[in-house]
Order: C-alpha cells, then structure tokens, then sequence
C-alpha cells in the first residue's frame, strides 16, 4: 500500500480505537443500572468493524489477487443470502449453480487479466440469455417469470454490480501509478461513513421518513446531513485519488445518493418478503448483503464515471 492509504488506515483504526473506548465506557455505565440492548448492539457493531477492517487491510497488503478472492467470497454469501429469502424450485437448479460455480469465478477471473470488454457484458448479456435457458430446460413453468427474475436480479445485483468495486483495482488513472487501491478505499469509506451517519443524524433529528412503509428509519434529515458529512469527509480524502478537491466531493454526493437508493431498494425486497435482515452472519450488522446493499448501487456508477473520465 502506497503511504496515503497506510495513513488512512491508521486514522480508521483510530477511530475504532476510540470508538471501542467510549462503548467500554458507556457499557460499564449501564451494566450499574441493568445493562442496555442499545449499547450491546453499538458495541456488536464496533466488534463486526475490527473484523471487516482487519479482513479489508490483509486484502489490500496481499495484494490485486487477495482483494479479488474477497469480493468473491462476498459475492457469493450475498448470493446465497439473496436466494435463501427468494426461494427457487428444482427446476432451478442447474441455473443456480452456474450462478454460484461459474459466473463468480468467471466474473473475477475476467476482472483478474483485465478483460473490460467481456467483464462488462458477461452477466448482462450470456447471463441474461443463457439462466433461463436452462431452467426452461428442465420443463418446470410453474411461476416461471418469478423465479427466473429473483434468479438473474440476484446475480446482478450480488456478483455483477458487487464486482465493480475490485474491478477499481485494475483501472490505470494517466500520472496515478497504482491509483485503483486508492479509489477502492475511496468508494468503501463514503459508502460506510455514509451509512453511518445517516443513521446517527436520522436518530438524532430525523422527523420526516423518506419512505414511511418501506424503511420508516430512513429520514429526510438523516440522508441531508450524513449524506453532506460524507461528502465532506470524501472532499477531504481528495489527496489519495486522482480527484481535484470539488470532483472528489461530486463523486462522494453521487455515492452517497446511489447507496441511499441501493439500501432503500434493498428495504423494500425485505419487507415484501417479511424479513428484518438477510442473515446473521455479522453480530450486530445482520448478514453479507446488509452491509453491501449500499456497495452493490454505488460502485457500477462509481466505477463507470471514474473510468470515462480519468483513464
């Protein structure tokens, strides 16, 4: 890693430094007074933090081959998440192993050597002719269209749009040797900060849900102020991308925008199936796809702008 992006990993483990400090603190306070669910999960949460900073700082060190392998590690939980809460019947079989034992390695691999032009059709095009092929195959028509589109909704969103995020990784930036760490690290930092204070300014002011029957949480207040703090703090990472300071601040917006939509979309997948989260995999963060909701709208946006406009 370059020494930009070894600062800023340090000033993140500060952070959850000095976020497990006051969790410490305010645990304590309460275990006096019979404990608190609230503080239990805030200190689930910062637990969860140190493990996906740990995972993410390896990545990073072991280089282009070991971040892949990540994301597909993440793609395929996320997939398997998304299809557990939309079942599927035999007839889909065959299509779901395709999914998950040749379109993850194959969308990586092509990621891996580079190959733009396949990586960027392969699921939208062969994937979206070939899966329901073969479930047509098998001769099961029985809500045929239904399951066909949780299948292929599925694979887009968990494995083609999750993949832009590393694919940052192989984009050359003229004058920025080794620029793609630094837009991955850019895109994951505005994303979560993002998240999070969204979700501390909604608590804290929020009044005026944006879309009271799909994710009642989700305030007006919450996504202007942490959508503008986020921003702000992306502007100020500006130093580590190939971003002037005002297009660092227009693509954080922009992120910050695509996550909102991707989460709320997310939302409403959820609550029309009846479920709170898509797993449990995370203490204290639900499963895989709970916290890659965000990523899986914002990278494809993010990854296309940077690539039009800086290679």
């Amino acid at each position: 890693m370059s020494s930009g992006l070894i600062w800023v990993m340090a000033g993140i483990v500060g952070l959850l430094l000095l976020a497990s400090a006051i969790g410490l603190v305010l645990d304590r306070r309460v275990q006096a007074s019979g404990g608190s669910a609230v503080i239990d999960n805030l200190n689930a949460r910062i637990r969860a933090w140190w493990l996906m900073v740990a995972v993410l700082a390896v990545a990073f060190w072991a280089g282009t081959t070991a971040s892949l392998v990540l994301f597909a590690i993440v793609s395929f939980l996320a997939l398997r998440e998304f299809l557990t809460l939309t079942p599927t019947r035999r007839g889909d079989h065959l299509a779901l192993c395709l999914c998950f034992y040749v379109a993850i390695p194959l969308q990586y691999w092509l990621i891996g050597i580079g190959w733009y032009g396949l990586f960027s059709i392969l699921i939208p095009v062969y994937g979206f002719v070939l899966l329901p092929a073969v479930a047509a195959l098998a001769g099961d028509a029985d809500q045929f269209l239904e399951r066909t589109a949780k299948v292929q909704w599925g694979l887009m969103l968990t494995v083609f749009c999750i993949s832009h995020a590393p694919a940052l990784l192989i984009l050359e930036v003229p004058g920025h040797d080794s620029a793609g760490p630094a837009l991955l690290l850019f895109l994951l930092l505005v994303v979560q900060i993002s998240d999070v204070l969204q979700y501390v300014f909604g608590k804290l002011i929020g009044r005026h849900p944006v879309a009271p029957t799909i994710s009642p949480g989700k305030t007006v207040e919450g996504l202007v102020g942490g959508g503008l703090a986020a921003t702000a703090v992306g502007a100020g990472l500006w130093w580590i991308t190939p971003f002037t300071p005002w297009q660092a601040a227009a693509l954080s917006a922009l992120i910050v925008l695509c996550g909102f939509l991707g989460g709320l979309a997310l939302s409403a997948v959820k609550r029309s199936l009846g479920a709170k989260d898509w797993g449990d995999l995370l203490a204290g963060h639900g499963g895989m796809l709970d916290r890659v909701d965000s990523v899986c709208f914002a990278a494809p946006v993010f990854f296309h702008l940077v690539r039009y406009f800086h290679t």
